[in-house]
């Protein structure tokens, strides 16, 4: 029976497959499955990473231009308000346009990025300083009224008028910004301003200069001045319209912001009016051209850079018209075949500004580097696929060798040749069978199972080298992703650290010289004050000067300026400090200082706000400070804490003023400071105002993120909830709201003397 079996043949109509491509051809088509798996996985994935990257720049580069636009613009608003005041408190005497000169000449030297610093009165009369000659930082202005008396001066090294430089035509009262404020009335931006020719006549001073090369002829920067102006109405004691008073930020210092922003090879970043007029860009092209010789700035539809043309061409199809664009927009758009990622965003102020500011990045910036990842995947994946190929061949032939010789075996056995003997293999399962076929009429039985039991190893050889395959792929991509967010941290950590080393050495410079300047102050004034005492009956000429400069106010006030500019460089010194400890340039820590001077360093910054106002009467300050050990503490971070909880106290009596809520005629606004130490071991401060106080719903918010009861524009709503982290968390403190409606607010700040022996207290 069996021999019947063993001689039957198979028809001719079945056609067998070859153990060779059995064993191989399911293992390469799982090979290739798994090869193109993976490199459409690593496409798909690479085009989301390209898309959330793109978005994640844009969004970033747009809080950079809004940060920037909003500390930029928001100085010269506080200048023009601050000489405004001046003006009407009569600290700066408008008649005398040589002190006002040397006033302004001071700012510019305080605030670079100002232009122009000055006033126009009703009569013609201007007195300013400003920065349009090159090669002269600052010259002082003044114009007597008519023509050719405008005039620019060169100041010695403390602001005094030294020899005159050039003399022009220009009257201040037909510009725009001029009549705008005086129509309205209040404190406003101007429309955007190109000088024209103002037939400059040089000096023999100027002409000297212009042949020393100390300033390029004709070329005193007046032809290209195109800036933008703040102005607001002045007014005496009477209100009645005095003048005005302006402050001129030129446009250009956008665009040099703007080129340092570095979004991608080839992004744009771009500012324009709603009228598509430019403000700013991030391209190397100017913003002005020329057109029949008058000096005009680019339409971003004219834009000599074609991406940024490009653009706003398609957001005019878009939205039909600029003004139209009421919200921030994301958009994706096609130029010339290529996809680029866009963001429109409005930025508005109060004082009139409305401005779109568009960030523009092409797709191909990023792909790049993603194409070039998807191929190494891909050529990773064909190089194991030819490698498992070639061992999936090797075993295969290795195996299927011995194989073929035993089916010659097994036709000899068919045809009756049973003596037929295999020799010995290497391989044990084949060398089983080749012992068990020379015993084939005995043992038939056991070598087909002998047979079968190898076929199910090999099976699962191949599923272990498949299962090893897909680990190594896996690791691959979790490899590839570490690195990406890896060189993110890294970029953002430079960045920092950049910008803390950028803004440290100036800050430091001009910190380092604040003593040198008092101690030299103070020897003129001891100077002068020895003259007074040796010589005590000056010359009538003398005597004239010293009053009309006030000589007892400038020895009062100078102190307290150096005192100013000692605290504002230490304050910017520790926002330096927190940029290089986020970068880990250096490590904070806590010392222990004397809390009475942090608090009376805030209230000297805030002095001006406490003073005397036109619509606001003075606030009264009421201290009550017992002895204190030295606090272990963060200085730094618990003056922000006390800047904060102060100015909303000045603000809380300013409202109550105003409506009238609480105050009475006899009721002075009232600030309250008291500190004492309790149970030995913890400090508590607490800062109180007279004013409106708070209801209990709003007492519960007030610690809450972004919660404000300021109008839209006046704050922010994180000012006291980083307080409560920086005393609770950073202190292991407490921070606490009193507040009753119609009679006040008090804050309770408590602290633990030594941070490593706190203790809790009821």
């Amino acid at each position: 029976m069996l021999l019947k079996i063993l001689k039957k043949h198979p028809k001719k109509s079945d056609k067998p497959l070859s153990l060779p491509l059995i064993l191989i051809f399911p293992f390469v088509l799982q090979i290739f499955a798994a090869v193109g798996l993976v490199g459409y996985l690593s496409a798909k994935n690479g085009q989301q990473t390209v898309h959330d990257f793109a978005n994640q720049l844009i969004d970033r580069a747009s809080k950079q231009v809004d940060n920037h636009l909003e500390s930029y613009l928001t100085l010269p608003i506080q200048l023009t308000q601050i000489n405004v005041d001046a003006i009407a408190n009569q600290e700066l005497n408008v008649e005398n346009p040589i002190t006002s000169g040397r006033y302004f000449w001071r700012q510019l030297k305080a605030f670079k990025n100002i232009t122009y610093i000055g006033y126009t009165l009703n009569n013609g009369r201007e007195a300013g300083a400003g920065r349009w000659v090159k090669g002269i930082d600052v010259v002082l202005y003044e114009n007597r009224g008519g023509k050719g008396n405008a005039v620019d001066y060169i100041p010695d090294e403390k602001g005094n008028r030294t020899q005159v430089l050039q003399r022009y035509n220009y009257n201040a009262q037909s510009e725009s910004w001029y009549q705008d404020a005086i129509k309205t009335e209040k404190l406003i931006w101007g429309k955007v301003e190109i000088s024209e020719d103002l037939n400059l006549q040089f000096t023999e001073t100027g002409k000297a200069l212009v042949a020393e090369g100390k300033i390029p002829s004709g070329g005193n920067g007046l032809d290209y001045y195109v800036a933008i102006s703040v102005a607001a109405p002045i007014y005496n004691n009477n209100r009645q319209l005095i003048g005005v008073s302006s402050i001129d930020l030129m446009l250009t210092s956008i665009s040099d912001f703007l080129r340092q922003l570095q979004i991608s090879p080839s992004g744009q970043v771009f500012i324009i009016e709603r009228d598509g007029q430019l403000m700013g860009s991030s391209s190397n092209y100017p913003i002005l051209h020329q057109v029949n010789k008058q000096v005009q700035r680019y339409n971003v539809t004219d834009s000599p850079n074609p991406l940024i043309r490009n653009v706003a061409i398609e957001l005019k199809k878009r939205f039909h018209r600029l003004e139209n664009i009421y919200h921030e927009q994301k958009i994706n758009i096609s130029l010339n075949g290529e996809k680029h990622f866009v963001q429109v965003k409005p930025w508005r102020d109060k004082y009139g500004l409305d401005w779109l500011v568009v960030v523009a990045v092409p797709e191909s910036d990023f792909m790049a580097q993603i194409h070039a990842n998807t191929r190494i995947t891909i050529l990773l994946c064909l190089g194991a696929l030819v490698m498992a190929t070639s061992v999936g061949i090797y075993t295969s032939h290795r195996i299927t060798q011995p194989i073929l010789k035993l089916s010659q075996a097994a036709e000899a056995l068919t045809s009756g040749e049973f003596n037929y003997n295999l020799k010995s293999s290497n391989i044990n399962e084949v060398h089983i069978l080749n012992l068990a076929f020379n015993r084939m009429s005995q043992q038939l039985q056991e070598s087909f199972i002998a047979l079968a039991e190898t076929n199910n190893q090999l099976e699962n050889r191949v599923e272990e080298r498949t299962a090893e395959l897909q680990n190594t792929l896996q690791e691959l991509q979790q490899t590839q992703a570490q690195m990406i967010q890896s060189e993110k941290m890294s970029s953002l950590g430079q960045m920092v650290a950049g910008v803390a080393h950028e803004i440290n050495n100036p800050v430091n410079f001009i910190h380092g010289n604040l003593d040198y300047l008092d101690n030299y102050t103070q020897d003129l004034i001891n100077l002068v004050q020895l003259y007074q005492s040796e010589y005590p009956q000056p010359n009538l000429l003398i005597e004239n000067y010293l009053k009309k400069i006030d000589l007892i106010f400038i020895e009062e006030d100078l102190g307290k300026i150096l005192s100013s500019m000692r605290v504002g460089t230490e304050r910017i010194r520790e926002i330096v400090l927190s940029l290089r400890n986020f970068s880990r340039l250096d490590e904070a820590e806590m010392k222990l200082v004397d809390i009475h001077e942090g608090i009376e360093s805030t209230l000297l910054i805030l002095q001006h706000r406490l003073k005397h106002k036109s619509h606001f009467p003075t606030i009264n300050l009421s201290k009550n400070y017992e002895q204190l050990p030295r606090l272990e503490c963060y200085a730094g971070q618990l003056n922000q804490v006390f800047m904060n909880v102060i100015v909303n106290a000045i603000d809380a009596l300013e409202e109550s003023f105003a409506t009238s809520v609480t105050q009475s005629a006899n009721e002075q606004p009232t600030i309250t400071i008291s500190t004492a130490v309790i149970n030995c071991q913890w400090v508590e401060i607490a800062i109180a105002d007279n004013g409106i106080g708070m209801s209990e719903d709003v007492r519960k918010q007030i610690f809450d993120p972004f919660f404000t009861t300021k109008p839209v524009g006046k704050g922010t709503g994180m000012g006291m909830s980083i307080s409560y982290q920086i005393i609770t968390q950073k202190h292991h403190g407490k921070l606490e709201c009193i507040s009753t409606p119609g009679k006040g607010t008090k804050f309770l700040i408590q602290i633990p003397i030594s941070q490593q022996h706190r203790q809790t207290h009821s």
